[in-house]
């Protein structure tokens, strides 16, 4: 399975402490060099700095697919790789949360997930337990619907 993700979803599983889940659900996780240097940004957490400062085996880092593509002009450097790496690797999925780059990668054709659906997923593979993840989530300054967080939640 080949998964391609941006840079939130790593951030928001690297801060609630479960990154882990991503090589237990998929092998590995493939990204840009972008959103590596995104993830060891001055401005980024100390965690996540320190996370992808020695990321692990499981993290493939590949070159930004060139050239640019202006349709993806509007997104930010990551989403914009990170959607021209799927495309190019064929991606069984790409791991997107902000909904600009979601709507463009549907378009394009490809599948996507974000950092609930790692959750919820690793959920049913029984690696953590959601109502504590999701409460870890809430903590940072991931943004979802008030519907979504309770479908998840279970009502």
């Amino acid at each position: 399975m080949i998964v391609v993700s941006n840079t939130s979803p790593l951030c928001y599983l690297i801060l609630i402490g479960h990154a882990e889940v991503l090589p237990k659900l998929y092998g590995s996780v493939v990204t840009t060099q972008t959103v590596l240097a995104e993830l060891r940004h001055p401005a980024a957490p100390a965690l996540i700095r320190a996370w992808a400062t020695t990321a692990p085996d499981w993290l493939k880092v590949q070159a930004d697919p060139t050239p640019a593509d202006d349709t993806l002009a509007n997104l930010d450097a990551g989403e914009h790789t990170a959607i021209l790496l799927a495309e190019k690797l064929h991606a069984d999925v790409v791991l997107l949360d902000e909904s600009a780059a979601r709507v463009l990668a549907v378009q394009r054709g490809l599948k996507i997930a974000g950092t609930l659906a790692v959750l919820r997923d690793a959920a049913q593979a029984g690696l953590l337990k959601l109502p504590e993840a999701l409460d870890r989530l809430r903590q940072t300054s991931f943004r979802a619907s008030p519907e979504l967080w309770k479908s998840l939640y279970g009502g």
